[in-house]
């Protein structure tokens, strides 16, 4: 057991530190969350005008929550590029010969994931207040906002973990990265689910992602969230792509 949290540790030291003190991997990671924020909530403030939209918080708050969880999802993106990055350099593969148990691995890089999270998070929320978001829930509704925050960020780690593995190399980063964006983006982003007409409304109410984002806004806004129905999606979601990244794991070791 104690060789299991070395390894562990080892991993997770290694990537933070790299991610940490390597400006081309922190700095973009912190900067297009900022981006996104400024462009919709800023840019697009005026849609908190539109007749129907009636959330509480206000657009800033509103789009704050999708920015939240679209940025866990992409940092646990980025932890699969991180990987298939080490696997490209020869350094996976060492890793893995000095891993008697080889999902300590596996749990080292998921830590990796919650730490970026956790970094981009106080950013997030420092810039938003400063410029002055709404917040109507109180201390246990930010910690549930945030602990579903981080559902998203270990599953979509799983997500591009698993990709990683089979694949390892960074080639493999669109197909990390592309159903991510598209099942993002296929949720209601800019307005409510209630506003949105046509094949976009059908898309959303069929995205597993959508109850994750209305419960985050509910979080934020203190309304009443639906967090069973969101937390029993997003465990799902992680235990489907948990066995997923194990898979792919088997299949690395197999590679040798």
């Amino acid at each position: 057991m104690r060789r299991f949290f070395d390894v562990v540790s080892a991993v997770w030291w290694r990537s933070t530190h790299i991610y940490t003190h390597n400006p081309q991997f922190f700095l973009p990671s912190v900067i297009f969350p900022l981006f996104f924020f400024t462009a919709f909530a800023g840019g697009l403030s005026n849609v908190g005008n539109v007749p129907g939209f009636n959330f509480p918080s206000g657009y800033t708050a509103f789009q704050f929550v999708f920015v939240l969880l679209q940025a866990s999802a992409f940092g646990g993106v980025f932890t699969g590029f991180g990987i298939a990055a080490d696997f490209e350099g020869g350094i996976g593969r060492r890793i893995m010969l000095g891993a008697p148990n080889r999902i300590a691995i596996l749990v080292g890089y998921a830590l990796v994931a919650l730490s970026r999270a956790a970094i981009v998070y106080v950013l997030l929320f420092a810039v938003a207040l400063i410029t002055g978001m709404q917040v109507g829930g109180g201390g246990i509704d930010i910690a549930g906002l945030i602990f579903l925050a981080f559902l998203v960020s270990l599953t979509a780690s799983m997500w591009s973990a698993g990709v990683a593995l089979r694949t390892r190399t960074i080639q493999s980063g669109p197909l990390m990265q592309m159903p991510v964006f598209v099942v993002l983006f296929l949720a209601p982003v800019y307005v409510p689910l209630t506003l949105l007409s046509g094949w976009v409304n059908t898309a959303a109410h069929v995205n597993p992602f959508t109850p994750l984002i209305e419960t985050g806004r509910d979080f934020i806004a203190g309304t009443n969230p639906d967090a069973l129905l969101a937390y029993a999606i997003a465990l799902a979601l992680l235990s489907l792509f948990a066995m997923w990244g194990v898979r792919g794991l088997r299949r690395a070791e197999q590679a040798g």
